[in-house]
């Protein structure tokens, strides 16, 4: 018999329970799209704009079911073009806080540079990177590497910085060499902080590509919907945010569950979706 439950009562599921709010969870995404389009409808008939200005939401899912192979094709170029930036400079960005808080020579020579680099304004340097690596996709992964950069590196930097001091007394009394130190001590307390750049740098990555894309390129959601705003084709334009943003959204979403996935001792452990 369960606790609390009467001679002869029989106990509830716990399963049971337990499905109602994994389903709200699920439910609150869609009813979010639902409202911001029932939103989107109500501003276009209660202001009349013109469709050239602002489609209604159903001309741009028309446009996004007829034009899909050819949104897909764009689309294909583009999420190549974030996954590589994001893998890059995840890799890039956590090498370098590795080294800042490694070696104290690195920190002094090479902190001032990180940090003075932030002040260029980053897209300004597209056209630049365009001119250098060209048309392809080389530039596009390039660009989406400086935006993903430093959140990733100031975050895990900062992290392993922020190691328990009294760990660290502990471990340096027992005698533990530094790369032990670092590996029992330093990394696990660092992978929040690194987990936190990650998802940051998940939902500025596609911003890189895109950017990218608009400067130069032969092909991406950029240059579809660059393209396709010059032919006042508002609705093809439209379609194709929405398809970006989705992507965007997935992304963030995978390295939100594989950030959560690499900290189990956090607290919180349901995601905000």
């Amino acid at each position: 018999m369960a606790v609390g439950t009467l001679p002869g009562e029989r106990a509830r599921p716990a399963a049971r329970t337990a499905r109602h709010p994994a389903a709200a969870t699920g439910l609150r995404p869609l009813l979010t799209v639902l409202g911001l389009f029932a939103l989107w409808q109500a501003v276009v008939l209660a202001t009349a704009v013109p469709p050239y200005i602002l489609p209604p939401p159903m001309a741009v899912l028309e446009t996004l079911a007829t034009s899909w192979r050819l949104i897909l094709g764009h689309a294909g170029i583009t999420g190549l073009e974030i996954l590589l930036g994001f893998l890059l400079g995840g890799l890039l960005g956590a090498g370098s806080g590795l080294l800042l808080a490694t070696f104290a020579t690195a920190r002094r020579w090479l902190l001032p540079l990180f940090v003075v680099s932030q002040a260029l304004p980053v897209f300004a340097l597209a056209p630049l990177l365009v001119l250098w690596l060209g048309y392809g996709m080389a530039s596009k992964i390039a660009m989406a590497v400086l935006i993903i950069y430093f959140p990733i590196a100031a975050a895990f930097y900062d992290g392993l910085r922020r190691a328990d001091p009294e760990m660290l007394d502990l471990v340096r009394l027992l005698g533990a060499s530094r790369f032990d130190t670092m590996r029992l001590i330093r990394l696990p307390a660092a992978l929040p902080s690194l987990a936190s750049g990650l998802r940051v740098a998940a939902s500025v990555a596609p911003i890189g590509a895109v950017v990218g894309e608009w400067v130069g390129s032969a092909g991406g959601l950029g240059y579809l919907m660059l393209h396709a705003n010059a032919r006042m084709q508002i609705d093809l334009m439209f379609a194709a945010l929405l398809v970006l943003a989705a992507m965007a959204l997935v992304l963030y979403l995978t390295v939100d569950r594989l950030g959560r996935r690499l900290t189990p001792w956090q607290a919180e452990t349901t995601s905000d979706f």
